[in-house]
């Protein structure tokens, strides 16, 4: 612990030297572009709500799928192209999202593209009815969602490295993300009702209106009006080009290929559990009671996604290095949690299954305090863009994992399907080990750029 300590404080003093040398100010440390504390604390509770909104809405067609398809007549194939369109957009919008953000902040990005997607959620009903055929027009406005939903990760990176001290990142971070399993409880549960009492078409509207007016709220109460913050169209700090950012040489630096493969693993494992656990605990357990097995293991993943800010914060008192506490919390997710993936591979009692896939879920969620928040150790100059590349082929990897696990299921079994996740954290988080670091690169970079 003694020698990570030190190698901190070389590089602190290093990335010091690099600073005065290159006259470069670094606008997450620049005091006037920080939140104050009142105006962070509205910020975080936003963020939270405004991610569980967000999968509200992207759930929404998920737990509607079964009804939507016998008023359309849909076939299994068919659900599957709507379900599936969401993640093509998804993935296309990433880097852009990002790259936005930095560049014009994420406030605005979120507040713009949660507008759009509250439209969309709201309209999805009226989709059916218009004179092309209902899986054209649904699948369609499911890519236009995911086009629009794939800026909000990248967003909260880069407003974190902009406007949040360093200090205080992991648990914004880790407090927003819990919004995801915030939401799918509320889908969940809150939208099986409404499903069952109005019709499944009541879900997308009271979404949507949900999601509508916490953009109300944001542009009235939080932007207050303003198009462009003026902090950042006066400002004399100095934002390297986009266009010279050396993506192939970045890319090469081995703490952040050991990041983006980590992350890329571990969420392709979270997409395939997403995507197939209920027709797993359904194929496995065919007389449980569906509301336990939907609801209770993203309780426990709420809760626990809760505890990542902690303990990074825990550890850094403790005298732990920055680079130690990434590594342990991104154990936790995919080492301790593979354990718990294994179990699933043999047959086990129904409460022996819910515990271990609880247990999985509740430990994936320390990510957000490991690979999620190591993006804007290594460059946050660029956490925006670079996050939207990773969370890219994060979601690409997903998109590959689900279909080829649907192959899996249907050619042996669910076991093979747990095995080859177990095997890709094990890998992913084997080479995070060994090669993450959170020593800045992009001020090497800079530097380069700046010889040349």
């Amino acid at each position: 612990m003694a020698d990570c300590r030190e190698l901190e404080h070389f590089n602190n003093t290093f990335d010091l030297h690099l600073k005065t040398k290159n006259n470069y100010t670094e606008p997450s440390q620049a005091g006037k572009h920080l939140w104050p504390r009142p105006l962070a604390r509205k910020w975080t509770l936003m963020l939270l709500l405004g991610t569980s909104l967000l999968y509200c809405a992207r759930m929404a067609m998920p737990v509607c799928a079964v009804s939507m398809a016998a008023t359309f007549h849909w076939s299994k194939t068919e659900m599957g192209l709507v379900l599936g369109g969401f993640y093509w957009g998804y993935c296309l919008t990433q880097i852009l999202g990002g790259h936005a953000s930095d560049k014009v902040g994420g406030e605005r990005i979120l507040f713009f593209s949660t507008a759009s997607w509250a439209v969309i959620t709201a309209a999805t009903p009226l989709l059916g009815h218009f004179r092309l055929h209902s899986v054209t027009a649904m699948t369609i406005g499911r890519f236009l969602m995911g086009l629009l939903q794939g800026v909000f990760y990248p967003s909260v990176s880069s407003l974190c490295s902009q406007r949040v001290v360093e200090e205080e990142r992991p648990f914004l971070i880790s407090l927003a993300g819990s919004g995801c399993y915030l939401g799918t409880l509320l889908v969940g549960g809150a939208g099986s009702l409404l499903l069952d009492w109005y019709g499944w078409e009541m879900v997308f509207y009271a979404t949507g209106l949900l999601a509508g007016l916490w953009a109300a709220i944001v542009w009235q109460y939080l932007l207050k009006g303003q198009l462009l913050p003026k902090n950042l169209l006066s400002s004399k700090v100095s934002y390297r080009s986009f266009s010279r950012f050396r993506w192939l040489g970045f890319l090469k630096k081995r703490p952040v290929c050991a990041m983006v493969f980590a992350h890329m693993c571990h969420g392709g494992t979270s997409y395939t559990l997403l995507s197939w656990l209920p027709a797993f605990f359904k194929d496995s357990f065919p007389d449980a009671t569906e509301w336990v097995y939907n609801l209770i293991p993203w309780l426990v993943a709420f809760l626990c996604s809760l505890c990542g800010g902690y303990l990074s914060e825990f550890l850094s008192n403790r005298g732990y290095c920055r680079t130690s506490v990434r590594k342990i919390n991104q154990s936790l997710a995919m080492g301790l949690s593979s354990v718990f993936i294994l179990l699933l591979c043999s047959p086990i009692s129904f409460p022996s299954t819910l515990l271990s896939i609880s247990a999985v879920l509740g430990l994936s969620t320390f990510s957000s305090s490991g690979v999620t928040v190591n993006v804007q150790d290594l460059a946050p100059s660029y956490a925006g863009a670079l996050y939207g590349f990773m969370n890219m082929c994060s979601a690409f990897m997903g998109v590959v994992l689900v279909s080829f696990s649907g192959y899996l299921i249907e050619m042996r079994s669910y076991a093979l399907v747990f095995s080859l996740l177990t095997l890709l954290n094990i890998t992913g988080l084997g080479c995070f080990l060994l090669l993450g670091d959170t020593k800045r690169v992009d001020l090497e970079d800079n530097l380069r750029l700046t010889v040349i």
